[in-house]
């Protein structure tokens, strides 16, 4: 069986294929609210008609002060869950699951007001320089993630991830780049690790569907996190229950990053074997051929398709007639599917 369109089951909720449509933010939220525009009411949706197995929503700010940009998704109040069920509802009407990433922007926010890192460093000089985050600012965070993951499962989303990757909050606390604490969220790894590991229990506490941590495997710059380092921490996501790791890399300081198809694979890869636990590949993965080597030879369980979902939303009709695989078709479609 062509292994990209093989079902996988976790916790309980069936993935009808392994293509996922990685969160990408779009920047769409106009009315400055964090509310559902629709921009998205269209856009999920037909990613989920073309055969897309898993979407996950963009992006969502668990705190105002912890958006990318004024046009960021929210999940800080309960205003916003109806917009994010309409969401929900429309994809999963189409076939797909529904997954949304549960994030905090840190010292990358552009938002105007005070925003929050773990240590005083912006990101570079066109950036605001952050505020150190107090243990009550850390408390508050932790609060405002548990809080939107109950928001989430009012909405009906079946997967939570959260955003531990591209240089914003939880990245921050995760990488001695950024994190020059020297209380107990700073310093060791155990205690770099800490923020993630409150947010993933309290999580854990009011969700129990399946849940994805996102992070970036390297940072491209010396004395930053590596593939090698992230073990021990996968290992410790696996302890609390985290599902499957998606494996991305770089964004947390300036650096140079050689890109190419499939850079970020082989940093899937080493996490799944050296940590035993199901890993996605996301990086300029565009050919089918490429994602069905990724799954038969067992370098990751997942494919996550961004920017090539943007240019392709029928991706995974063409991947179906490329690899010889036999997909469902919207009934509408029938007739141009075959």
């Amino acid at each position: 069986m062509v292994k990209l369109f093989e079902p996988m089951t976790i916790k309980g909720v069936t993935f009808k294929n392994r293509i996922v449509m990685a969160p990408m933010c779009m920047y769409q939220s106009d009315q400055e609210d964090g509310s559902i525009t629709d921009w998205h009411r269209i856009h999920y949706p037909s990613r989920a008609v073309g055969g897309t197995g898993l979407i996950i929503l963009e992006a969502t700010a668990v705190q105002p002060q912890g958006r990318i940009s004024s046009h960021d998704l929210g999940i800080w109040e309960d205003s916003h869950i109806d917009g994010l069920a309409e969401i929900v509802r429309l994809t999963k009407l189409n076939g797909a699951r529904v997954g949304i990433q549960l994030a905090h922007a840190g010292r990358k926010a552009t938002v105007d007001g005070e925003i929050h890192a773990p240590s005083p460093l912006p990101f570079s000089d066109k950036y605001k320089r952050p505020t150190e985050m107090s243990k009550k600012d850390i408390q508050q965070t932790v609060e405002a993630f548990r809080k939107a993951a109950i928001r989430a499962d009012s909405a009906g989303f079946d997967v939570i991830e959260l955003h531990g990757a591209h240089g914003y909050l939880l990245n921050e606390f995760l990488s001695p780049l950024t994190n020059k604490r020297t209380d107990v969220y700073g310093g060791s790894a155990e205690n770099r690790y800490r923020l993630l590991r409150e947010v993933t229990d309290a999580v854990n506490e009011v969700w129990d569907k399946p849940l994805f941590v996102r992070i970036s495997a390297h940072d491209y710059t010396e004395g930053g996190m590596t593939p090698d380092h992230y073990i021990e921490m996968a290992l410790w996501m696996k302890q609390q229950g985290v599902d499957l790791i998606d494996v991305s890399s770089g964004a947390l300081v300036p650096a140079k990053i050689p890109v190419y198809p499939g850079y970020q694979v082989n940093f899937a890869e080493t996490i799944k074997h050296q940590a035993g636990i199901a890993t996605g590949a996301v990086g300029l993965i565009t050919s089918p051929l490429h994602a069905e080597e990724i799954l038969q030879n067992g370098r990751a369980d997942m494919i996550f398709l961004a920017r090539e979902l943007l240019r392709d939303p029928y991706w995974a009709f063409r991947a179906a007639k490329e690899l010889d695989a036999e997909i469902e078709a919207p009934v509408p479609y029938e007739r141009g599917w075959v």
